[in-house]
């Protein structure tokens, strides 16, 4: 009894923190899988969203002109919505669920990822035990996260995110030998990762539903 009891004590927890990371303002040894193969706080922006474009070679950007239209479509759907609040929560979730990933932790994966992307994480990590390695992985820093996409079809919104950040990745066999990788030497990633909810549900998380490389 007491086991069951500390379980839900702990899927509680994941769901206020998953709440606090994506709710709406009330939003690498190895390659991260593709669910086709191995398979948000937030400026509080007016409703008009004032997103005018910056050149695209400007590295403060955080949303690309293509997105500016299905955010506006968004605020207009859900005015509580706040484009700066996902951001900085997208951020948080990408750490969460890559530490997530490096450890195994499938619990957490469920409550952040849609099903069809963590049964790919999952075949991954799967994968990983058989052949008996482990990752030592540390996400160092996210140099930029930048809304690429934003569309909005009926009630189901999706958000797409492209991440540059610097991660620190070592595989270990069994026995803690490492095997590739350097814990001293970052490595550039570029991800790209979508999140989707349906508006004026009463889920108000958003979840990762789609990753691929930039």
């Amino acid at each position: 009894m007491f086991y069951v009891v500390l379980l839900a004590m702990v899927a509680a927890f994941l769901a206020l923190q998953l709440y606090r990371v994506l709710g709406k303002r009330t939003g690498h040894e190895q390659p991260l899988p593709r669910p086709a193969e191995e398979r948000v706080p937030q400026p509080v922006i007016p409703r008009t969203i004032d997103v005018t474009p910056e050149p695209r070679d400007h590295v403060g950007r955080t949303i690309e002109p293509g997105a500016e239209t299905g955010l506006r479509a968004i605020v207009s759907a859900e005015p509580g919505f706040d484009v700066t609040q996902f951001l900085e929560g997208a951020q948080s979730a990408y750490r969460m669920i890559l530490e997530a990933f490096w450890k195994g932790d499938r619990d957490a994966l469920g409550w952040l990822t849609e099903s069809d992307v963590a049964k790919a994480f999952g075949d991954a990590i799967d994968a990983r035990t058989a052949a008996g390695h482990t990752l030592d992985n540390r996400l160092v820093s996210i140099e930029r996260a930048v809304i690429t996409s934003a569309v909005l079809q009926g009630r189901d919104a999706q958000i797409t995110v492209r991440f540059d950040a610097d991660i620190a990745a070592v595989t270990r066999d069994g026995d803690g030998n490492v095997v590739a990788g350097s814990l001293s030497d970052a490595v550039e990633t570029h991800d790209v990762w979508t999140f989707a909810r349906t508006l004026k549900s009463d889920d108000p998380n958003w979840k990762l539903s789609d990753t691929d490389e930039a």
